[in-house]
């Protein structure tokens, strides 16, 4: 492998040239307190942090910070922290999904605009990791990702809690009259007991293990808790490796492959991935060029098993629960065969090579392929004339007996709607009934929200039900469960078919053979699409006008249509000095 010269270093160009600009550059570095020897001739390291006082997945990344910067200048680099935006999954409104593509486009300006040889990515809570990577791969210089890491445990009253996961479950509870205030205040405050993000398999931990197996962070790094003294020593670790990466030239391009991505996929079925997964791993994979599809990754679900048991589609365990058992790559190493070995990493040695070593340290939160956990993966695709362009479920985090099911809609065209009509105890509503909410995709959200988890109504909540099939063009928390359908494509704000249901329309949902369908005639139908009047664009200027203009849909990843790959890239970067 050639390895760069101080010469060569991208960052070159702004501090070694004898000339005005370049005199510029290194008195205002000189103005922050460093000599020369500091920044010339070594790796300028971007330090790209998502930390937030109000992003609570990231609240130790302050600290963390600190420990990249050691290993950077351990190294030979030159770390420099940059602030990035903190898509936090908490307190964002409408929903952080509106602005996962405004990470991906500051992460991508921020690099291309500054003096960096290779970046650090630290993220974790649920857009993060997609927005970072995303706008990483465009900007194309070497770059490692950083997870956030789960937080510990919940925990109250003796009984371990799953952030999410048990905040829905306990709330059907306390609608029902079975949980008590004081009860509930104590679940609220020992469901989340430290930094990190959501130690249950949610969208967090699913898109961190999706980089992992990628490639694209330290082996098994995205296990790591948030708060174990390993997560600073691999934060170090990040820093070191960095630096090597850089003088390797080992860029994006040279790891993210159509096998990384097919790894990325296949670890997702097997973890019990959040249906999230499906819009940034494709969004992810087509930054690279991959044209990674819907049925690409229902064809991967339907072959590969289940085998994290881990909430929401485990029953037992959390993440906590997983890194002590191996971690992701004990699991990987139980599916090794299924996976491309050969694939490079940021460690700059093979995926196999990473693997070795790695064993399951207990089988029953991470099964043998003997014993799954559900015998297909995570996530399956349905087709249909409901949704001609896909929709998602999660069939091993529901009832079974909702994989094949058929009744009458109960439809609703707003989330206000929906909320007052599910806290009626008079609802006219049976447990064979279907309720759907629409207007809540990428442009009728706005924003594409998680919604898609629509309360049990309270009338069927008091008669002891639990779960019922509901269907959306909205997404659900990776943490959700239940027989929920997601990602209606088209969506009905752009006049797909699911704008077109009427209350007491005849559903039905087949799993195996992967179809979603409403039973209604075909001229009919047509006569309702000829009646069917646009909705009103949500937004008249800013960020979300620019959201409404170019976001593609739920199928295509939900980027902009300008920043995929297939728009093309410039010939190297602008001659801006």
């Amino acid at each position: 492998m050639t390895r760069k010269s101080p010469p060569d270093l991208r960052s070159a160009r702004w501090f070694s040239p004898d000339d005005l600009r370049s005199f510029g550059h290194r008195s205002r570095m000189m103005q922050l307190g460093y000599s020369e020897e500091d920044f010339r001739d070594r790796p300028v390291i971007g330090v790209l942090n998502t930390w937030s006082e109000l992003n609570t997945c990231h609240a130790h990344f302050k600290e963390r910070v600190q420990d990249v910067k050691r290993g950077v200048l351990q190294a030979g680099g030159f770390p420099v922290e940059m602030p990035s935006l903190s898509v936090d999954e908490s307190f964002t409104k409408p929903t952080s999904m509106l602005y996962r593509n405004m990470l991906a486009m500051e992460t991508e300006e921020m690099i291309r605009s500054h003096p960096l040889d290779g970046v650090v990515l630290m993220g974790g809570c649920d857009k993060t990791t997609p927005g970072l990577v995303m706008g990483a791969i465009s900007a194309g210089v070497p770059m490692i990702y950083l997870p956030a890491g789960p937080m510990l445990r919940g925990n109250y009253a003796g009984k371990i809690l799953g952030s999410g996961s048990d905040a829905w479950k306990y709330w059907d509870e306390r609608r029902a009259g079975n949980i008590t205030d004081e009860e509930w205040l104590g679940i609220q405050g020992g469901i989340a007991r430290s930094a990190g993000t959501c130690m249950t398999m949610g969208t967090a931990s699913t898109m961190t293990a999706i980089a992992d197996a990628m490639g694209l962070t330290l082996p098994g790094a995205s296990s790591i808790p948030a708060v174990d003294a390993g997560h600073q020593r691999m934060s170090a670790d990040c820093g070191r490796r960095i630096v090597e990466m850089v003088w390797e030239d080992l860029t994006p391009d040279k790891i993210i492959s159509e096998g990384a991505c097919r790894n990325a996929a296949v670890v997702a079925m097997a973890t019990g991935c959040s249906t999230n997964a499906v819009v940034h791993l494709i969004a992810m994979a087509r930054r690279a060029g991959v044209d990674l599809t819907l049925d690409h990754l229902d064809a991967l679900g339907r072959v590969t098993p289940l085998i994290a048991n881990v909430r929401p589609s485990g029953k037992d365990y959390l993440m906590e629960d997983f890194f002590y058992a191996g971690g992701l790559r004990a699991l990987m190493k139980q599916i090794e065969d299924r996976l491309d070995c050969s694939a490079m990493t940021v460690t700059g040695k093979t995926l196999g090579e990473n693997l070795e070593g790695a064993r399951v340290y207990n089988d029953d939160v991470i099964r043998p392929l003997s014993n799954p956990v559900y015998e297909e993966g995570s996530l399956a695709v349905l087709r249909g004339n409901l949704c001609p362009d896909g929709a998602v479920m999660k069939p091993a985090a529901c009832d079974p007996k909702f994989h094949v099911h058929q009744g009458p809609a109960l439809v609703f065209d707003s989330y206000p709607e929906m909320k007052k009509a599910v806290d009626d105890e008079n609802l006219d509503i049976t447990p064979d009934h279907i309720m759907v909410l629409r207007n809540a995709g990428p442009l009728g959200g706005p924003g594409f929200p998680e919604w898609g988890m629509l309360p049990i109504p309270k009338a069927l909540i008091k008669q002891g039900h639990r779960d019922m099939l509901r269907i959306s063009d909205a997404r659900m928390s990776g943490t959700s469960y239940g027989a929920c359908v997601l990602h209606v494509a088209p969506e009905s704000f752009v006049g797909g078919p699911l704008a077109l249901l009427e209350t007491g329309d005849i559903v039905r949902l087949d799993l195996p053979n992967r179809r979603l369908d409403m039973l209604v005639d075909e001229a009919e139908l047509a006569a309702r699409k000829a009646a069917w009047k646009a909705p009103e664009r949500r937004f008249e200027r800013g960020w979300g006008y620019m959201f409404s203009q170019h976001v593609t849909q739920a199928d295509q990843g939900c980027d902009f249509d300008f920043l995929q790959s297939d728009f093309g890239r410039t010939a190297g970067e602008p001659d801006i000095f």
